[in-house]
């Protein structure tokens, strides 16, 4: 990253890395200051709890209790996936509760739901098994789908593939087509959503993001080399350019449609660290990992149009129906982004989820925005993320 000066946005100068529940942004002005570091003992930075408050409708003590429970319910979800077993039907986290929740089918036993309990987790008992899910969505993945149908996932807590159909398009014989094939693949249900998903890739406009040619992206997170962000943003070879106009560096992957991921080297006096931006507004986060939380669980967006926004993970390996094609193994969540954001990080306290791909609404009227996980890009590149 370089210096920016006399600016408020300098915290975006840093374009090399975007993503912390904080902020979404870059190194501070100085190459001699040291990043604002976060306090390890404390769940979140002043600013994000504000977020919460403000996205989430939270009171500052009510979002700090709800980070404290979710770092608990990411750290329990291993170890309850190995523990339930072949019974596993998937888990969530309640935040009427503050635990996650376990589903489990019938043949699982008594110490299997008594070990459960006592680990902490609420146990609920359902037919289906995730395996079982998983694959019926697998057979969904396997169809063309018509414009008029948005996604496809599995929700843990139904215990069923939800299939998000576009209101407008709900008696469209194609869609109607793949809904009746889509039930004969496994336990289908059919809910409505108010507009169909698009990138939110944007022409070049005055601001603090990456160019690639006439395209405005957001940057992901930092890694060592460079920094991940969205595969619609680029193609491999293509010349990044920061919010300076200056040279970065090229595309080195970039995959989309099918997963919607990249990554971009950093040299010619850009370099990473792991922080993010606060946009003049919140203070730098450092980024201290990437531990995947779960459905239900709180999460904020930064982007380069919309800055900082939160909300809930609303399902995991979802295939979304761009126009461009279809994108499996997303995240869904009712965080809203607009046209710029692309590329830009989804983060869970201080661990790393995911960049921004698409999705449908604004900032004004609401959305949802769907995420690649971060961890599937650092493992298809052999990357690592540049961490505190």
């Amino acid at each position: 990253m370089r210096r920016r000066t006399g600016l408020t946005h300098a915290v975006v100068a840093a374009a090399l890395l975007i993503g912390s529940w904080a902020a979404a942004g870059t190194l501070p002005a100085s190459a001699q200051e040291a990043p604002a570091a976060a306090d390890a003992s404390a769940p979140a930075s002043p600013a994000l709890l504000d977020a919460m408050r403000r996205d989430l409708g939270l009171t500052r003590a009510e979002a700090e209790d709800r980070l404290a429970a979710e770092r608990r319910a990411t750290a329990l979800a291993p170890t309850a996936r190995k523990t339930a077993g072949s019974a596993y039907g998937g888990a969530w986290f309640d935040a009427r509760s503050g635990r996650l929740t376990v589903a489990v089918t019938p043949d699982a036993g008594a110490t299997t739901v008594r070990t459960l309990r006592e680990s902490g987790a609420a146990v609920r008992t359902v037919e289906h098994t995730e395996q079982q899910l998983d694959t019926a969505k697998s057979r969904l993945d396997r169809l063309d789908a018509p414009a008029g149908v948005a996604s496809w996932a599995v929700d843990p807590a139904a215990n069923t593939v939800v299939v998000n159909v576009v209101e407008d398009a709900r008696t469209d014989n194609d869609v109607r087509a793949f809904v009746h094939k889509a039930r004969a693949a496994g336990p289908v249900t059919v809910r409505t959503v108010a507009d169909a998903p698009s990138t939110f890739a944007a022409g070049t406009v005055g601001g603090d993001p990456y160019y690639t040619g006439n395209v405005r992206c957001s940057i992901g997170f930092s890694v060592h080399g460079g920094f991940v962000t969205a595969g619609h943003c680029g193609g491999v070879g293509q010349q990044v350019r920061g919010w300076d106009g200056s040279y970065i560096g090229n595309f080195q992957g970039s995959s989309f449609p099918g997963n919607d991921y990249a990554w971009v080297n950093v040299g010619s006096g850009w370099w990473t660290v792991p922080v993010v931006l606060g946009w003049g507004t919140v203070p730098d986060q450092l980024v201290r990992g990437s531990a995947e939380a779960p459905v239900g669980a709180s999460i904020c967006r930064s982007g380069s149009t919309t800055r900082w926004h939160c909300g809930r993970v609303l399902a995991k390996n979802e295939t979304v129906n761009y126009a461009q094609g279809a994108v499996h193994q997303m995240t869904k969540t009712s965080v809203c982004a607009e046209g710029g954001d692309s590329g830009g990080s989804f983060i869970s306290g201080d661990q790393a989820q995911g960049v921004t791909s698409g999705g449908w609404g604004n900032c004004s009227s609401g959305g949802e925005t769907w995420f690649q996980p971060v961890n599937e890009i650092l493992n298809r590149y052999g990357l690592t993320l540049h961490t505190a």
